[in-house]
């Protein structure tokens, strides 16, 4: 597992791939803090409540060739025939996609210290919209490596992510008005919900509990179709 997430981590840092993305999403961060920073205060508590959003188009790009290059190469035979079994290959594909969702948000941290300058003080607020954030992006992350492994085609995994992402994104704006029992499972669907709970600095274990369980169930899903396709192919 540790093995295959090493070697698709430096697959991304020897392409532009991750330089390219984690310079977008700063550039994008610094776009909303610069008002806050202007106007005399440090408050990234809502910058990262507004830029949330923005996952939803930076990760259908990160996570889109992770399965799906290797099906339309052909080197997905080599990955299945492998010691290694199914589940840990898997894992560790997501793990070098949530790795480089790590970097940016690591990378983030220094509007934290700007604000510490501000505030002098780290607020529960801010611990709160950080871990709501990671955890979002390991379900993303999910998403996205499930939507990989459904096409050779790396276009199509990212539209296809972007879909689901966005989905699950504005599922509880439409929930009252469809009503009944898809309208409340659109509510208990919805991301933005549950992030904007960590954002007010709840660290709630209904919510953590969420996120990881939905990311266990996109990769449990990952590695049943891989599965299913191993065993139509014989």
């Amino acid at each position: 597992m540790s093995a295959v997430a090493k070697k698709e981590i430096a697959g991304y840092f020897k392409s532009p791939i991750a330089y390219v993305l984690i310079g977008v999403y700063l550039l994008i961060m610094s776009i909303y803090f610069h008002p806050a920073l202007k106007a005399g205060y440090g408050d990234f508590v809502d910058v990262l409540d507004d830029v949330g959003i923005f996952l939803i188009f930076i990760i259908p790009i990160l996570t889109m060739r992770i399965l799906a290059e290797d099906k339309k190469n052909g080197t997905e035979v080599l990955l299945l025939t492998s010691p290694t079994s199914l589940p840990k290959i898997v894992i560790g594909k997501f793990l070098a996609t949530f790795t480089v969702f790590l970097v940016i948000v690591g990378i983030s941290f220094v509007y934290p210290f700007i604000v510490v300058i501000f505030e002098g003080v780290i607020t529960t607020q801010l611990v709160g919209a950080y871990v709501g954030f990671i955890l979002l992006g390991a379900a993303f992350c999910s998403v996205g490596v499930f939507c990989s492994s459904l096409t050779e085609n790396q276009i199509i995994a990212a539209i296809i992510s972007l879909v689901i992402m966005f989905s699950m994104w504005i599922a509880d704006q439409y929930a009252a008005t469809v009503g009944g029992l898809l309208g409340g499972i659109m509510e208990w669907m919805s991301v933005l919900s549950r992030y904007g709970v960590f954002t007010q600095g709840l660290l709630s274990l209904e919510n953590i509990i969420f996120f990881l369980s939905f990311t266990a169930l996109m990769l449990y899903m990952t590695i049943r179709v891989i599965e299913r396709r191993r065993w139509i192919q014989g």
